[in-house]
Parts: C-alpha cells; structure tokens; sequence
C-alpha cells in the first residue's frame, strides 16, 4: 500500500513538473508574440520611443563591438595558425582555408557573438527590467497608453538581438580578411581562388543556415533572460530560481540551434 501511494506521489510531482515546465515555455512564447505585435505596430515608434530605441541600441552595440572585434581577430589569428601548420604538416594544405572558414566563420564566431552579447547586453538588461518590475510605477504606463512591455521591454529586447547581429556580422568579415592575409599575404593574387573556396562553402542552403542561425541566436540570448525575470513570482527564493532557470533554458535553446545548424549543413 506505501509502495502504491509513494509511486502515486512520484507520479503527481512528476505530473506538476512537467506541467510547470510547459507552463514556462508557454509564457516565452506568449511574451515573443506580445514583443513581436509591439514591433509591428506603428504605436510603438512614437518620436519619445524611437529615442530610447536607439540609444539602448547604442548602449548595447558600440562599447561591445571593438573589444569583441579584436578578441575574435587575435582568437582567429592563432586558430588560423594553428589549422595552417596542421594541415601543411599532414600534406591538405588544400582543404585548410575551407576549413578556416567552416570552424571559425560558420560554427564558432556566431556562438561566440551570441553568448558575449549576452554577457555584456541582455543579461544586464534584464536585471534592468527586474528592478524596474519591483517598482510601484511599472504598470502606471498602461493608464496613459504606454505599457511597460513597449516602453521598457522592447527597446532592451531589440537592442540585445541587434547587438548579437551586429558582433557576428562585423566578426565574420574581419575573420575573413584576417584569413586571406594569413593565406595569401598583402597581395591580391589568391583573391580569385580565395572568393571560390568561399563561395563553396557558403552556397544558398548554407548562407540561408548561417543567417537563419544568427538571427534565431540573437533573438534566444534577448528574450530568454528577459522572460526570465517578468515570471509571475513573489517570493525571492522562486524568483532566483526562475531566473537560473531561464539561462538555463537560454543555453540549451542555443545548444539546440547550433545542432539544427550542424545537421541542416552536413546531412
């Protein structure tokens, strides 16, 4: 009889976990079509909105966008080094550009954007939305019209994803160049080989992949700590805990697109 009424009991905790679990990923994507109707509504870029839209854009990008850019240009450096070397020693000096160019520019440099945007813009932010919640005024914009979702939340939201776009597309260039020179040297004899190994490896399917895959890590790394701290909670301790929770679900929905990304490009 215990044995029945503990498996029961495991069986209900199981039932309730499960359910918080959906319940949680339901409110992410119910928050991402509140934000998506937001940025497709002409309201939401009064003269006063389109002001604190640019300038958390500014906040988030451009003090990022240097130090990221020369962290990957000497990261790159030494990988491209090292994948040189490599593949002259083993005789595929052939394949080592295409190589360079799949590890880094494809796989590496956008994960590495995504979780540095995170790191230095969208993480903060939603600690910005997490004080701003606790204050009494934080619905008070409904009554005027202006709700915090659109006043506070989408501007943060847009600059994290713009952020993650714009640190990976700069890097990827600068990878780019940064390979050629490594490769070729300062000269433009190799630029005709150089653009046909590139354009190889990025035909449409894996330049539609590499784009989708961007975007979709931008949007992750802004919205999910962000949800994180508008979960419907009172006590401190459930708090902490759903906002571990959302880095947490940050990270495997990254580690997800990344797979995605791996198996639309080799299989």
């Amino acid at each position: 009889m215990s044995s029945t009424t503990s498996t029961q009991r495991a069986l209900a905790d199981m039932a309730r976990g499960a359910g918080r679990w959906l319940a949680s990923w339901w409110r992410v994507l119910h928050l991402a079509m509140l934000l998506l109707a937001l940025a497709v509504s002409p309201s939401s870029y009064s003269a006063e909105n389109r002001r604190v839209l640019l300038q958390r854009t500014y906040l988030a990008t451009v003090p990022a966008l240097l130090p990221f850019t020369v962290l990957t240009t000497l990261i790159s450096l030494v990988l491209i080094r090292i994948v040189l070397v490599t593949a002259v020693s083993y005789g595929l000096s052939q394949y080592a550009l295409e190589m360079v160019v799949r590890v880094l520019v494809l796989e590496l440099i956008p994960l590495t954007a995504a979780l540095f945007a995170a790191l230095r813009s969208t993480i903060p932010n939603a600690a910005e939305i997490g004080v701003l919640r606790l204050r009494e005024g934080w619905g008070a914009g409904t009554r005027i019209g202006v709700g915090p979702l659109g006043r506070e939340v989408l501007p943060r939201v847009a600059a994290g994803v713009f952020c993650a776009l714009m640190l990976a597309a700069v890097s990827c260039v600068v990878t780019l160049v940064v390979a050629y020179l490594s490769v070729y040297g300062f000269t433009s004899s190799g630029f005709a080989s150089y653009t046909h190994t590139v354009g190889h490896v990025f035909n449409p399917g894996v330049s539609l992949i590499f784009a989708l895959k961007i975007l979709f890590f931008g949007i992750t790394v802004a919205l999910m700590p962000i949800a994180a701290v508008l979960e419907e909670t009172t006590r401190p301790g459930l708090r902490t805990s759903a906002e571990l929770q959302g880095l947490v679900r940050m990270f495997l929905v990254i580690v997800l697109i990344e797979a995605a990304s791996l198996v639309g490009n080799y299989y």
